[in-house]
């Protein structure tokens, strides 16, 4: 293959190859060159042209196949366009002489093709350059038509259109020639032509006038006519053709008029004309009565199909604007279509005929109007519906009998309302939330005509009027409830009235049914209103006979709605409606056979449909409520449905009896009795084979049920078949059900019996039954496969056998496939591999030698299904033999049906093989390969079954293609050259199998799939008619935007740069521009220009508005989610204004002007004509007419990419959200695009989705806002400090808002709005009181609201959508709280930091004009006394919610506070999300109040709060009992509900539940402990600590962050401090009583003994809990875990939050010792002490900076606490353990502190601590023991050793406290040992002065030891000291030349050498004098310094009279440095 990419084609090469391969070759080379001479260099083309052009001719006479031809008349046509243009004439002279040749073989013909698809080419390419020469093309062309066959007459047709395109209007004087020539054609019997010609009067169209004028009713006929027995693809081009030339006819283009004085048809004319083909179809004009009586029978379907679609592109190519204009017009002349008797011959015609004028409002007005027009449309379909049902009610009430055609136009009417009424519930269900004007303006008055409609005399009508009450109450919700309310009461006031009851319950049975879509639900009690209407109707049916019928139905109908509500209303009314079923049957046998001898007809009708209606509601109760469905209920159900099925076996006697009309009644019993049963078996395993004879005929009259029944995916309205087709389709889906389940026995009879059937049946009949049969018999086989269970015995399978083997030769198809499927589905079930072997055989057999088609194609197909059903492993032994017969099959060049259906086979082989089909992957391949090369492209299904191979191929090869292997590499190839013959093809289905091979071809080898090519021509297809290749395209780009979004929307921009460059190249040649069209011409649409600036996502956001698909749209929303996850955060700027722009769009249309690009017929040949345009609305727009406004759902779509924005921008870079940063970036690189910049933006966005009509976008609105406001509360605002930069966007925040507090807001909305209040409020940004308030008053209003109570009045919505409101505005007050209540603490603690730092913190603090910092506070203060009773109320509520289903008894009969005991699980839910805030608050109330407040002043309070029961929110006890609590019992009562509400939730808190939660509980449990009251109760019993403890540690094993352990810590330091108070009390009450000293230390745990019970100790739980914590931020700590294999010793830092855990656990432990009783704490010590000295080594580690970390500093703590414990008192045998404890616990720090060369250095300065604080606080028995002292000392002497200043500092300070111990004793030795030491470093500084500030302290602190040991000394020794101590401090002195050159540590050595000998001096000055005397030298110093000094400081006050702060205050900072 790589060879054949070079320019000119390689001869050599291709004589090499095997004859086979040599077409694939060329077509390689051929798609290379297509590419190359675009972009190659025009002179290398020049070059070589000669050459080339001969290549290319030459190939004309290879006789190419189809796509070689096309690629090869491109390749011409291009090469002439680019190089030179010399020799053009000559190959189209020679093409000419190819066409003209007589030569008729099928040898010859591709050859005289490829001459065909040259000359087009080159006119479409070269236009008016070959002008000269275009008669005689023309007139040759048209010669051969004559003679040709239907391949040729098609490529000509299609040369003709390119030849007209390439001319434009110069090709005037033969469009006459070619219109006479091809009209002929267009009822062509081969579909191909007849497409061809459509194609090309489509083109001949735009230039030749007469087309729409003189011939215009001509070409009508002709259209109906072509439209005749047609196929899809002629009814798209027909349609096509037949729609624009109207459309042109009535708008003609400026241009050709301008030419012609032409004379335009009228509207009228125009649809008078549309109108005859929809109603008479092609039979023409009425030419004589008599013909037509003749003709007779009704409208062929394909004609009227095709109609209908000419209508949609009829108003689409004049586009939106004109629509909107004519509406009225349309809309009545379309409704009278269906008013037509003509149309509406048979009931089955009228609902076709319904159908298609449904289509035709849905796919116009649905998808060309915005919102606005789409209301107004609206508008004028309510109009028309009062008009009918004005003239309806005339008739109605006209009882004189004038009027005798009256009937007929009520039958008419019908249908016209049935369609009006389903377009208006479409859009008005569509506009969703948008529509509500239509409700609220009075003048249009929708509901009351909808309405109107119930009571039409036509049940279809009804019908349609209710479905549209329902599509209007699911867009609307809040109109549900008074809809069913109203309803309700008009049918009580007009019970007599058969249609009223008929209507309205329809209406409500609709209504029912819909409340699943709307998830706020209605009210309880409106279930029990529905049975009470039902019931009564039930029983007042036999009162009057009129009425029996309509009210019987329209009871159970009621019935069957009310199931659909589901279980937690209709447990309610179970037992009712069990009774209502019980009764509507006989009891027994006996009752039964006596009823068949009573009753009349009438009386039996009324009992049939009155059980058919029972059924349908068991069915609907079954289907909805399968939670109700006990043992019992399905024993209670069994006893109706055994006497309904026995019944059944008496019906035809009872039909013969009494007449053939009950026979619809009985049907509808059976219909619903196999319904039931279906469901009973198994729920939903309906087998839907569709019947031929019935699609399309679907309506809502054949079964009123379906009104309330869920709608399928993907329908608009529920049409449910027929009942003759329903009831066979219920009993084929129940004999599948049934027949695993019966005995062998009676499976032989039944099969035996359907083979006489078939036998006895005859001709049209025979077909039916045995459709309906295989139907069942399949149905069984699936249902025996999915049980897996077997057929049975021999006799069993052969007859099965029999009948399967019989129809596999039937000449019906459909027949043959089922034959097929049945088979393959008998191989799976028997599973024996002789069977399957002897069916092989079989096929294999009759295959080898059959010749005809049937045989053959029902063989080859048993084949598949054989290999399919048994797989591959199954059937691999056959699979050679398979795969040769089917290859050899599909190369039967004669029937393509063969080949289509061989090749279907092959599929299915291939696709179930799997790798075993490994082998024969080449030959199956090549042909493949070569089918696409040659069949010729109108046998589209040859095409259809080649692409599914190939796909199965690539699925196949799998992974394995991205090899780099010779074979593979060619495999490889070959697929990607059979992907690009497929996209080629002219069929929307082979196109979108090419789609998904290249698909496929990109998930295994992405590297090899080239995206610049398939990108465009996927954007290409994204406007395509046909929806298969939108989704197809769609789910492409889903797969390539995943990987590669980047590229992907590059190469989609290089499409709009070349749409953009050809447009305006186009616009250059444009003489003058004539004038403003007022249409856009649909074929200058280059193929490609649908996407803009905004790219692709434009693109697709675009395609949002226009499709209704549900899996295309969510394709497009996860295309778009992959773009924007990849692409957002860099093209920043660009997914943002999309967004806005979607957001922004109002639905105002009116304003957008038409402005055409006014181009004539030159520019418009310009641009391709894209063949694809077919009907429907996309890809028609042009660039002058606007597109539809976005719609809601898009605008949403829209809001939610939003809200992803911001989250992927959080996650990418911080500058993000932070303005300085920003503006710095964006300064360093303008192309930074920093989220930030854009805050407006994004405000403005949240602003207008959350202030819109629809609800849905509100609540993404509020969404938005939300996140906006918590991620960008702290930014700070650059040029302000202090400030935010949200403050200045405070008004927009308020006015978002606001709407959502208004009277009629929906709960859900509130809900979210209350939340983002709250986040407001509380996110700080807003200072001043004033601001804020705004806000806060709606927080209060809303506060209002949920005082109300419960039985507030206007209930629309679900009483849990109340519950939720509530707790959503009690939930955001607790935030609120909870947040001014932080203030107020940091208020609290702030004044304290302030004096501490005075000097420097005043200035700023003044500066900020802030308010009292707890004015949040005072917002909610007057709030707290309503607010902590409604959220005690609301965690009561809580806490019983969460009992398990066996408390359920406990629950309070009539609900709680905020819920009802119906919607009990719902309200669960919003209980769920709320609970923690409110803790949070409680707890902090409850804290802040002390406890103190009691429930009588609350008491008081709560009767205005609730209606009912006045204590039934805070107590049990209801009634006086209740408000006599004492305070105590009340505050004991609230510990529990805190407590029990946190432990329960703390137990388990499932992994989905937010960490907002688990951190507000711990909060609250933290506040909760603040309190004295608190702690006194957790610590009276100990073993609610207990359980606290380990309900905390079982939290931390699931929850791992370490925000949430160090809320744990600060719990267990609470529950620790409240047991020691409580000791401490305890132990000073005995103290006081002054009782025998021993019994107050055996307080507190371990008791006497020191034993430690788990489970019922808080120190055990407490240190089990901190262990935990520990091994996991240190796992050494365990040997376990170091011990483990796994464990790898590195010790690593510990990160700041694990440091601050450690410390904290550090510290409670060190606490826990206090808890204990003497012999406890020796329990306890040896474990603690190991810890804390371990800890103490592992994090004591040096560090740069001498930063002392948290655990270290925790752990010196704690070491002092626990040695200073007072032990004194205790007995000889604990004394001698304390000692041995402590002084092993000492010998460990010193050997930890001893330097080792693995571990990183230890830190000096902490060990030493640690040895100090044991001197200063043991006694000196306990560690006076020789080996500690000499550790001690030498860890002393190497400190002072050390090189390190910081080391000498801090050893100096230690030794200071040392020497200075009290206890004389314990200091002696170490001054003995140490002092000369220090004496000796002191010394030494004189010749190694201080260079640093800390070198300078170390010294100072030095001096400081010897000053104190010179204070210590006695008086006798004074002088000794003093001699040491003086001599050192003036060698420090420095003379006056050196004070000058020295460093300042030098000179400040000088000073404070000074100014200590100044205070020694006075200090001993007996002493001084004596050691001065001593020494003459030093006194000269100290005078020369002294002197000097004075000197200095004379000088400098002399000099600045102000006080020269220099040298002393820097001493002072140094000195006070500790």
């Amino acid at each position: 293959m790589e060879l054949a990419h070079s320019l000119l084609l390689n001869e050599e090469a291709l004589a090499q190859i095997t004859e086979a391969k040599r077409p694939v070759f060329i077509f390689e080379w051929l798609r290379f060159l297509d590419k190359v001479l675009v972009a190659a260099n025009k002179t290398d083309v020049k070059e070589k042209q000669k050459k080339l052009v001969e290549q290319l001719t030459g190939l004309i006479s290879s006789s190419p196949g189809p796509p070689t031809r096309k690629l090869l008349a491109k390749n011409l046509a291009a090469l002439y366009s680019i190089g030179d243009t010399f020799t053009v004439f000559q190959t189209l002279d020679k093409c000419n002489d190819i066409i003209r040749n007589k030569d008729d073989t099928a040898a010859y013909l591709p050859t005289k093709l490829a001459a065909v698809a040259c000359v087009g080419a080159f006119y479409e390419k070269m236009g008016r350059m070959l002008g000269s020469a275009f008669p005689e093309t023309v007139n040759n062309l048209l010669k051969s038509l004559k003679s040709a066959e239907s391949q040729g007459r098609s490529e000509i047709l299609m040369s003709l259109q390119k030849v007209l395109s390439g001319l434009g209007g110069a090709a005037a004087s033969s469009h006459r020639d070619i219109y006479k020539n091809a009209r002929s054609l267009l009822t062509d019997r081969s579909m191909a032509v007849r497409c061809a010609v459509a194609k090309c009067l489509l083109e001949l169209q735009n230039e030749a006038v007469f087309m729409w004028t003189a011939e215009l009713e001509n070409i009508a006929t002709l259209c109906f006519k072509a439209l005749e027995n047609s196929n899809y693809g002629v009814r798209v081009a027909v349609s096509k053709l037949l729609g624009t030339v109207m459309a042109t006819a009535l708008m003609p283009k400026q241009a050709t008029v301008m030419r012609q004085n032409v004379k335009r048809a009228t509207f009228d004319e125009v649809l008078e004309l549309m109108a005859t083909g929809f109603l008479r179809g092609g039979s023409g004009f009425l030419k004589s009565g008599g013909e037509m009586l003749k003709v007779g029978g009704s409208v062929n379907r394909e004609v009227r199909v095709g109609v209908t679609q000419a209508y949609v592109v009829f108003v689409t190519t004049l586009g939106g604007q004109w629509l909107e204009r004519s509406f009225a017009t349309f809309l009545s002349h379309v409704l009278d279509l269906v008013s037509h008797p003509r149309a509406t011959q048979t009931h089955v015609e009228a609902v076709y005929s319904r159908r298609c004028v449904s289509f035709i409002l849905r796919a116009t007005v649905g998808s060309l109007l915005g919102e606005k027009a789409q209301i107004a449309a609206a508008k004028e379909i309510c109009q028309a519906i009062g008009k009918q049902m004005k003239a309806v009610e005339a008739v109605v009430n006209d009882t004189s009998g004038e009027n005798k055609s009256g009937a007929a136009d009520i039958a008419a009417s019908q249908h016209v309302m049935v369609c009006a009424l389903q377009e208006l519930g479409s859009l008005v269900q569509s506009l969703n939330a948008t529509a509500s004007p239509l409700i609220q303006e009075a003048s249009i008055g929708l509901l009351e005509i909808v309405t109107s409609v119930l009571l039409h005399p036509s049940m279809a009508a009804r019908l349609a009027a209710a479905w549209c009450l329902r599509c209007v109450a699911v867009a609307l919700p809040f109109q549900l409830t008074p809809f069913l309310d109203r309803c309700a009461e008009r049918l009580n006031n007009l019970k007599t009235s058969p249609e009223a009851v008929s209507g309205y319950s329809f209406a409500m049975a609709a209504l029912l049914g819909g409340v699943h879509q709307c998830p706020l639900g209605i009210p309880h009690a409106k279930g029990k209103m529905v049975v009470s209407i039902a019931e009564d109707l039930l029983r007042t049916a036999a009162q009057n006979s009129r009425l029996s019928l309509q009210r019987t139905q329209a009871g159970w109908l009621l019935l069957g709605a009310l199931m659909t509500l589901g279980p937690s209303v209709v447990r309610y009314h179970l037992p009712k409606m069990l009774l209502l079923w019980r009764n509507v049957f006989p009891r027994s046998l006996k009752e039964l056979e006596a009823e068949k001898a009573r009753g009349d007809s009438f009386t039996w009708q009324v009992t049939l449909e009155g059980r058919a209606g029972a059924l349908c509601a068991m069915r609907s109760f079954v289907a909805h409520c399968p939670e109700l469905l006990t043992e019992d209920v399905i024993r209670k159900l069994m006893t109706p449905i055994e006497c309904a099925m026995t019944m059944m076996s008496h019906i035809p006697s009872v039909i013969k009896a009494h007449g053939a009309h009950l026979k619809a009644s009985a049907a509808m019993v059976r219909l619903r009795l196999y319904d039931i049963l279906i469901l009973k078996n198994f729920y939903f395993t309906l087998l839907q084979l569709q019947p031929n004879s019935a699609s399309g005929s679907g309506a809502l009259e054949h079964d009123p049920s379906s009104i309330y029944l869920r709608i399928p995916a993907g329908e608009a309205v529920p049409g449910p078949l027929p009942l003759g087709v329903s009831v066979i389709d219920a009993s084929v889906a129940l004999f599948g059900v049934v027949f695993p389940h019966v005995s062998y026995k009676h499976r032989l009879q039944m099969l035996d019996h359907f083979a006489e059937c078939v036998k006895q049946a005859k001709g049209v009949r025979q077909q039916a039954v045995q459709l309906n049969i295989f139907t069942a018999v399949l149905s069984a086989l699936k249902g025996l496969a999915e049980n897996k269970s077997t057929l049975g015995p021999e006799e069993v399978r052969k007859s099965a056998l029999t009948l399967v083997m019989g129809a596999l030769d039937n000449p019906n198809p459909i027949l043959r496939c089922a034959a097929g499927e049945a088979l393959g589905r008998m191989a799976q079930v028997v599973g024996e591999a002789t069977f399957i072997a002897r069916m092989a055989q079989y096929s294999f057999d009759k295959l080898k030698s059959a010749r005809d088609v049937v045989s053959r194609t029902g063989h080859s197909l048993a084949l598949g299904c054989l290999h399919r059903y048994v797989g591959g492993i199954g059937s691999g032994q056959h699979l050679k033999t398979s795969v040769s017969i089917l290859l050899a099959l599909a190369q039967d060049g004669t029937s393509p049906e063969v080949q289509t259906w061989s090749l279907h086979s092959l599929a299915l082989i291939v696709d179930s093989s799997g790798p075993m089909y490994r082998g024969y992957v080449e030959p199956t391949l090549s042909l493949v390969l070569t089918l696409l090369l040659t069949v010729p492209p109108s046998h589209t299904e040859v095409h259809q079954c080649l692409g599914r191979c190939l796909g199965a191929i690539i699925t196949t090869v799998g992974p394995e293609l991205q090899g780099n292997g010779a074979t593979i590499s060619t495999i490889r190839s070959s697929c990607l050259v059979g992907c690009a013959i497929t996209q080629d093809h002219s069929d929307s289905l082979v196109q979108a199998a090419a789609i998904s091979c290249l698909q496929q071809l990109h998930m295994f080898a992405p590297r090899h799939v080239n995206l610049s090519s398939l990108v465009p021509s996927l954007c290409v297809h994204l406007c395509s008619s046909h929806l298969l290749l939108r989704r197809a395209a769609v789910a492409c780009l889903r797969q390539l935007a995943q990987r590669e979004a980047a590229e992907v929307c590059e190469y989609a921009m290089s499409l709009a740069k070349n749409a953009g460059d050809k447009e305006s190249s186009s616009a250059n040649v444009n003489p003058f521009a004539p004038g403003v069209s007022s249409r856009s011409d649909i074929h200058c649409r280059h193929q490609g220009v649908n996407i803009t600036e905004t790219g692709l996502e434009g693109l697709l956001f675009g395609m949002l508005d226009r499709e209704t698909d549900r899996k295309l749209c969510s394709d497009i929303h996860d295309t778009l989610g992959h773009m924007l996850s990849s692409l957002a955060v860099e093209k920043l700027s660009h997914w943002l204004m999309l967004c806005k722009d979607v957001l922004a769009a109002s639905s105002d249309m009116s304003t957008a002007t038409l402005l055409s690009s006014g181009k004539d017929e030159e520019s418009e040949k310009k641009d391709e004509m894209d063949d694809d345009t077919m009907f429907t609305t996309l890809g028609e727009e042009d660039k002058s007419k606007p597109f539809v406004a976005p719609r809601w759902a898009t605008r949403v779509f829209a809001a939610d990419c939003l809200c992803r924005i911001i989250n992927l921008c959080e996650n990418a870079d911080q500058a993000h959200f932070d303005l300085a940063l920003a503006r710095s970036a964006k300064l360093r690189n303008p192309t930074n695009d920093l989220l930030v910049l854009h805050l407006s933006d994004l405000i403005r966005m949240a602003f207008m989705a959350a202030t819109d009509h629809s609800n849905q976008l509100r609540m993404a609105g509020l969404q938005a806002l939300e996140d906006i406001i918590k991620k960008f509360a702290s930014v700070p605002e650059p040029e302000f400090p202090g400030h935010v930069i949200l403050e200045q966007y405070q008004a927009n925040v308020g006015a978002a808002l606001r709407p959502a507090f208004s009277q009629d807001t929906p709960s859900d909305i509130i809900a979210k709005a209350c939340q983002v209040c709250s986040t407001w409020i509380g996110s700080g940004v807003v200072s001043d009181l004033n601001d804020l308030r705004r806000v806060h008053n709606l927080l209060v209003s809303s506060l209002d609201k949920v005082q109300a109570g419960k039985g507030s009045s206007s209930q629309l919505y679900r009483e849990s959508a109340t519950t939720m409101e509530k707790l959503a505005v009690l939930k955001a007050w607790a935030e609120v709280y909870v947040v001014a209540m932080n203030i107020k603490k940091e208020a609290e603690s702030k004044p304290k930091r302030a004096i501490k730092n005075t000097d420097d913190d005043d200035d700023d603090y003044g500066t900020i004009d802030e308010l009292p910092p707890d004015s949040l506070i005072t917002l909610v203060q007057p709030e707290l006394p309503t607010l902590s009773r409604l959220w005690l109320a609301a965690l009561k509520d809580y806490a019983l919610l969460t009992l398990p289903a066996e408390f359920s008894s406990q629950l309070p009969p009539d609900g709680g506070a905020f819920y009802t005991p119906e919607t009990i699980d719902t309200a669960r839910l919003h209980y769920r999300n709320s609970w923690a805030p409110i803790l949070h608050a409680v707890a902090l109330w409850l804290n802040s109040t002390g406890f103190t407040c009691s429930e009588s002043t609350e008491a008081a309070a709560i009767s205005g709060l609730q209606k009912r029961s006045t204590t039934v929110s805070l107590n049990q006890a209801s009634g006086a009992v209740g408000s006599a609590k004492s305070l105590p019992e009340i505050n004991k009562d609230r510990m529990h509900l805190i407590l029990g509400v946190s432990i329960q939730f703390l137990c388990s808190p499932r992994p989905e539940e937010p960490i907002e939660h688990v951190t507000a509980c711990l909060q609250a449990l933290h506040t909760l402990l603040d309190s004295p009251y608190a702690r006194v109760h957790i610590a009276e019993d100990q073993l609610i600590g207990v359980e606290l403890l380990s309900v905390l540690h079982r939290l931390l094993l699931t929850w791992n962050p370490s925000s949430v352990q160090l809320l744990v810590t600060g719990v267990v330091q609470q529950i620790v401090r409240a047991a020691q108070d409580y000791l401490q009390e305890k132990r000073n009450t005995l103290n006081e009583d002054d009782m025998e000293k021993e019994a107050c230390t055996v307080l507190g745990e371990g008791g006497d003994s020191g034993g430690l019970i788990p489970g019922k100790s808080l120190v055990f739980a407490t240190m089990e809990l901190l262990m935990f914590i520990l091994v996991r931020h240190m796992p050494h700590l365990s040997t376990k875990v170091s011990d483990s294999p796994s464990h790898i010793a590195t010790k690593t830092r510990l990160s700041e939050e694990s440091a601050r855990l450690v410390a904290a656990t550090v510290t409670i432990l060190s606490d826990l010792p206090s808890l204990c009783s003497p012999a406890g704490c020796m329990t306890i010590l040896p474990t603690i002490l190991f810890l804390i000295a371990r800890i103490l080594k592992d994090t004591a580690i040096k560090s740069a900076d001498n930063q002392v970390p948290p655990p270290v500093s925790a752990a010196l703590q704690g070491i002092k606490s626990i040695v200073t414990l007072s032990m004194a008192k205790t007995e000889a045998g604990v004394q001698k353990q304390w000692t041995a404890l402590i002084r092993s616990t000492l010998a460990c720090i010193l050997e930890y502190s001893q330097p080792e060369d693995s571990v990183p250095t230890p830190d000096e300065v902490s060990m030493l601590t640690a040895i100090a604080l044991f001197l200063w606080s043991a006694s000196s028995e306990i560690i006076g023991v020789q080996s500690l002292q000499n550790g001690c000392m030498n860890r002393f002497k190497n400190a002072l050793n050390s090189c390190d200043p910081w080391v000498q500092a801090k050893c100096y300070q230690l030794l200071l406290s040392v020497f200075q111990h009290s206890n004389r004793a314990l200091s002696t030795p170490y001054i003995h040992s140490l002092a000369p030491i220090v004496v000796e470093k002191l010394k030494a500084v004189e010749r190694n002065r201080p260079a640093s500030n800390i070198e300078l302290l170390a010294v100072q602190e030095g001096i400081k030891v010897l000053e104190t040991l010179v204070a210590l000394g006695e008086e006798q020794n004074r002088v000794q000291l003093l001699a040491l101590l003086v001599p050192t401090l003036i060698s420090y002195l420095l003379d006056e030349n050196s004070f000058a050159s020295a460093t300042s540590a030098s000179k400040d050595l000088h000073e404070f050498a000074l100014q200590n000998l100044m205070h020694i001096g006075p200090l001993y000055p007996h002493a001084f004098k004596t050691v001065m005397g001593a020494a003459p030298e030093l006194k000269v110093r100290l005078e020369t310094a002294v002197r000097a000094s004075q000197a200095s400081k004379a000088k400098a006050a002399a000099s600045q009279p102000a006080p020269a702060i220099h040298s002393a205050p820097t001493i002072k900072l140094k000195t006070s440095f500790f």
